[in-house]
């Protein structure tokens, strides 16, 4: 929706002139998935899709929340703690104010509407987005002074502490850092990080969308993340490490026998593996090896599929046919799995034959049809207008 229908849509919901204007995109993860709370390193970017934020003050003090995607509605009344109330999408900017008040930030009543086009659950960061942007726009809005890395450890909290769910730093870092063409390569341990040109030549990256939704905190996401804990604990018995990621190939197999459980060793496995993934996909990179990037990709599903088990047949699906495509150089599910979306590296000339034989090719062995596009890497948060 453009700028001038949103912001007809929220004089006629609050009977005022929105006064700001913010955007946040959502993330693709290249490569390098569940890692995040590992201590690993992980290569996602922006994309060109997310969420707009229109905010005006109000003389109430009470926090309106609406949204164009969402029926609920809500107003909450200005309070010293706010906590979960259910379900409902508000609870993420809620819980962002909630992180402000908590660290003294003195917060006026506020109009809020939100509108995206972020297919939700589809795995590209839509919370992540709504995260990061409300904090981006209370950071604008009452001069906090936060910095964009501050914006993203803080809607891991929200993450985490308010909503209830052990996620790394990875999706907020990248909708908050994310940089026009170029990849974020983040250790997720230090949060140091480098920008990498995304050059993929005549490639594009497309963006599949199993239209499965999943609701990572009623997911196995919780279970994974206390496997690699069980792992972990086991591996320090004998290696002075605090990560997984930490481990290499070569040392973890000499050690694995301490696991002594085959699930929790799989899981270790694709853990340590996929960090070593990251590091070759960036000399790939770097060197314009598109060929090898793709093949990186390719293995990084096969191990989320058969070590750590969070892919699925409609994952699995896109990315059997995207091996057997000719133009196609490289797939996999992005984002915690459980459905969601997968990605690929289709040649431009081809994306529209891509599009069309995926699409009946997936409506065949699932029963109903994708959501296919292509996507552009993209900056990260921003103010539109103020």
């Amino acid at each position: 929706m453009s700028i001038d229908r949103l912001k007809t849509e929220f004089e006629k919901k609050f009977n005022q002139p929105a006064k700001y204007i913010f955007f946040c995109p959502g993330r693709v993860n290249l490569i390098g998935e569940h890692i995040d709370y590992n201590g690993g390193l992980v290569m996602p970017c922006a994309i060109t899709m997310g969420t707009t934020l229109l905010v005006a003050k109000n003389n109430d003090n009470v926090f309106r929340f609406r949204a164009l995607d969402f029926p609920e509605i809500t107003d909450v009344p200005l309070q010293s703690a706010y906590s979960k109330t259910g379900p409902e999408w508000f609870n993420y900017p809620l819980g962002v104010i909630h992180e402000f008040t908590k660290v003294g930030i003195e917060l006026t009543g506020l109009d809020f509407l939100f509108s995206g086009n972020l297919p939700i659950g589809s795995g590209l960061s839509s919370s992540a987005s709504i995260e990061v942007l409300t904090a981006h726009a209370l950071n604008e809005l009452f001069g906090a002074g936060m910095s964009k890395v501050d914006l993203a450890l803080l809607g891991k909290r929200v993450e985490n502490d308010f909503m209830g769910l052990n996620s790394g730093i990875m999706d907020q870092f990248a909708v908050a850092m994310g940089k026009d063409a170029h990849a974020v390569l983040l250790n997720c341990d230090t949060l140091e990080y480098e920008y990498l040109p995304f050059d993929i030549g005549d490639y594009v990256l497309a963006i599949i969308n199993t239209n499965k939704p999943r609701k990572l905190v009623e997911s196995k996401y919780n279970e994974r993340f206390n496997e690699c804990r069980t792992a972990l604990k086991k591996l320090q018995e004998k290696l002075n490490i605090n990560h997984l990621c930490e481990v290499s190939l070569d040392t973890f197999h000499q050690h694995k026998g301490l696991i002594n459980d085959p699930v929790i060793e799989k899981r270790a496995l694709h853990v340590i593996s996929e960090d070593d993934r990251v590091k070759k996909a960036k000399q790939a990179l770097i060197s314009g090896d598109i060929k090898t990037f793709g093949e990186l990709m390719y293995a990084s599903h096969d191990s989320l599929q058969n070590l750590y088990e969070v892919s699925g047949k409609e994952l699995d699906t896109i990315v059997t046919f995207s091996k057997n495509y000719a133009d196609c150089i490289g797939a996999r599910m992005t984002g915690a799995g459980f459905g969601g979306c997968a990605i690929a590296l289709v040649k431009k000339d081809s994306f529209n034959d891509f599009s069309e034989k995926i699409t009946a090719y997936y409506e065949e062995k699932i029963g109903y049809k994708p959501g296919v596009f292509s996507s552009v890497v993209a900056e990260g948060v921003r103010t539109l207008e103020a």
